[in-house]
């Protein structure tokens, strides 16, 4: 497709929803590239552009300062000065010259579709270039072309018989006459570019500087104005004075070229210097002279104009911010038409620009601290209530502590609300940007996929505490299981309040509690009720933590049933503390029944070893008092009847002895802990 082709295609389609009208914008060259007015490099322009103008602002006055005098009677130039006016301005119309080309490639919405809310965008050339042509095409072309550089460089050198005062008259008109279009030019950027972002700064600082340096910039012009009107004041008074002295016979000749330094080398214009009272009649600080200065008298008395250009250009944006801000109430002004009217618009413009540009730039001020305040009415209010209530000192002591490190942890900012109104697809990146990487360190959630993880982060609440809060109470309903992020938690239990008996263990980031409602709400059959909590939990100190919640618990739960491992599981146990108690206790029931039977062992084995020496040591006895006879039946029995009574006696003390040693069972006994029930992951991989 050739280019006379796709503008063919772009006429056919102008009006079109963009940017759908170029299907193949990627084949498409630049320069036949139509813009969107919603792009992103739109944006960014127009907000480089507005900078470009402000600045373009600041430099146009400085051709003000183009004139200088001195104290030959003369007026001349400052070249140095002019030439870098000329090249910064130069470079800034470059900006303005690109802004207008811009304006014939970028699309508009057509007026038709907005009744529709369609706002669909025109992005035929002819039609962009022919609107453009009718609105701003006129006020943009006034405000790029170099008409001061123009004047100074071509058309006052052509002239013939130009003098420097006529130069710095037309110069200063063009000056003031393209000043306008430049100005008005930075309204309706600033309604698009609020239009389109919302906002000029990014920052309550940024928006104070941005107002303040419109402040400046009208003090700028103001002083500016006031230097070329001083320097065009003394030019009058010496005008008026060489006329006076042509009129006068026995004077010496005056002429008007002599007010020109370019004559200063010129034999005639030297006699007549030296004889010439201009000086003399035209000095400010002279109060006996007709001639009245007014507000320009400072220039002279202060030397301003024979001044460098650094020193009298401070020196006039300080006259100009102090006249301004105190509305030309200051001034003590002459009866020449021009320095009232002068005046008059000084005092006008600081009542505008002060009602305007000083109070935007308190309410930007006043926006950076906006949220400070309203959080101070919440202390107050809550202080009063507190008060009003006669809540004891130490519970006080707790909310304002809670006031105080919810405020440092969020900035007085309702997060959840500003999630709340954003689109499901957004809130959900968001959520997983915040949350991901944070529940991947909880080793429970270590062992689930990306989709679970997804689904968990979605549901995910933040939840702030201080030191010494209960989060849940042993026996009370679990309604949130709770995944530390900062902080420490200390999780105790009595077993259901058995005489004797306590667990405690610390909770630190990446453990959760609470898990009986992930028990609960993997259970196929679980009812409305909550389960109990078995474990009393405490902050230890200031918690910061997500919370998921037993309606969103339940709804995650669902997701389990796609799970075909043992992982989870085993994850669960591990790090589940109530199965921690658990397995610890049936570890230390098992240990002391086998130390008992170990103890058992060692005992009877000692006891027959002793009782069996006591038995041998008894038999050779009897057979020494029997003597060896052997032929007798009636001594065979006694010795018989002798035996078993030794061996039953000797049972008789083994017994007894045994009840001594081995200490009561009893006392070893611990008391029984039930073990947690456990989730059944299989009645789900049945059932899928």
């Amino acid at each position: 497709m050739n280019p006379s082709d796709l503008q063919r295609f772009a006429v056919s389609n102008r009006f079109t929803r963009f940017p759908k009208s170029f299907s193949l914008r990627k084949k498409v060259p630049w320069w036949y590239k139509i813009l969107d007015p919603r792009s992103r490099f739109i944006a960014r322009w127009n907000r480089t552009f507005l900078y470009a103008c402000i600045v373009a602002l600041f430099l146009d006055p400085l051709y003000f300062y183009y004139p200088i005098t001195g104290d030959k009677a003369c007026m001349q130039t400052d070249w140095y000065l002019g030439v870098v006016v000329t090249f910064a301005r130069t470079v800034a119309d470059l900006f303005f010259l690109f802004h207008m080309v811009l304006k014939f490639r970028t699309a508009y919405v057509n007026p038709l579709t907005r009744v529709y809310g369609h706002k669909e965008l025109v992005t035929d050339p002819h039609l962009i270039a022919k609107r453009y042509l009718k609105h701003d095409f006129i006020i943009d072309l006034l405000a790029t072309l170099p008409l001061p550089q123009i004047v100074i460089w071509f058309v006052i050198p052509a002239v013939k018989g130009s003098t420097v005062a006529q130069g710095n008259h037309t110069i200063s008109l063009i000056v003031l006459i393209q000043y306008v279009p430049r100005l008005f030019q930075i309204f309706p950027l600033q309604r698009r570019i609020l239009k389109t972002s919302g906002l000029i700064t990014k920052t309550a600082l940024a928006g104070a500087v941005y107002n303040l340096c419109f402040y400046m910039l009208a003090s700028h012009v103001l002083g500016a104005s006031w230097y070329v009107s001083s320097i065009q004041r003394q030019f009058e008074c010496w005008r008026i004075t060489c006329r006076r002295e042509m009129n006068r016979t026995h004077s010496p000749s005056c002429k008007p070229a002599y007010l020109d330094c370019n004559l200063l080398d010129d034999p005639a214009r030297q006699a007549w210097f030296k004889r010439t009272s201009v000086l003399a009649d035209c000095d400010a600080l002279n109060d006996k002279n007709d001639f009245q200065f007014g507000m320009f008298s400072d220039a002279f008395t202060d030397h301003v104009s024979s001044s460098t250009f650094s020193q009298k250009y401070f020196y006039c944006l300080w006259w100009g911010l102090k006249n301004l801000t105190s509305y030309a109430q200051g001034l003590n002004t002459s009866t020449y038409v021009g320095e009232t009217v002068f005046s008059s618009f000084i005092c006008i413009a600081g009542s505008i620009l002060f009602a305007h540009l000083i109070g935007n730039m308190q309410n930007y001020l006043q926006s950076s601290t906006a949220r400070l305040e309203e959080w101070r009415l919440k202390q107050k209010d809550t202080e009063e209530w507190m008060n009003h209530r006669q809540l004891p000192p130490e519970l006080q002591q707790r909310i304002r502590r809670f006031v105080q490190y919810k405020w440092l942890a969020t900035r007085g900012v309702d997060e959840e609300a500003i999630l709340r109104d954003l689109p499901i697809d957004l809130r959900r990146q968001i959520q997983r940007h915040l949350c991901l990487d944070i529940v991947r360190r909880v080793p429970f959630f270590g062992q689930m996929d990306d989709q679970l993880l997804d689904a968990i982060c979605e549901r995910l609440v933040a939840s702030l505490n201080t030191k010494d809060t209960y989060i849940v109470r042993e026996g009370d309903p679990v309604r949130e299981m709770l995944f530390i992020i900062r902080g420490q938690l200390e999780s105790s239990t009595t077993d259901g309040g058995r005489t004797g008996y306590y667990n405690s263990i610390i909770l630190r980031p990446g453990d959760f509690c609470g898990e009986e409602l992930l028990t609960w709400a993997l259970m196929p059959t679980s009812n409305l009720s909550l389960p109990d909590s078995t474990r009393t939990v405490k902050t230890v100190t200031e918690v910061e933590a997500f919370a998921l919640r037993a309606e969103d618990l339940k709804f995650v739960s669902n997701q389990f049933k796609r799970l075909h491992s043992k992982k989870l599981q085993h994850a669960f146990r591990y790090y589940s503390h109530q199965w921690r108690a658990w397995g610890a206790a049936f570890i230390q029931t098992a240990w002391r029944r086998y130390r008992k039977r170990k103890l058992t062992m060692e005992l009877l084995q000692k006891e027959n070893l002793y009782y069996t020496n006591i038995e041998q040591e008894d038999d050779e006895g009897e057979e020494q008092r029997v003597g060896g006879s052997s032929s007798s039946s009636g001594n065979r029995a006694q010795i018989s009847t002798t035996v078993l009574a030794s061996r039953f006696a000797a049972n008789t003390r083994r017994g007894a002895a045994k009840k001594i040693a081995i200490p009561d069972s009893d006392s070893l006994k611990m008391p029984k802990m039930f073990k947690p029930t456990e989730p059944d992951f299989s009645n789900f991989q049945d059932e899928n």
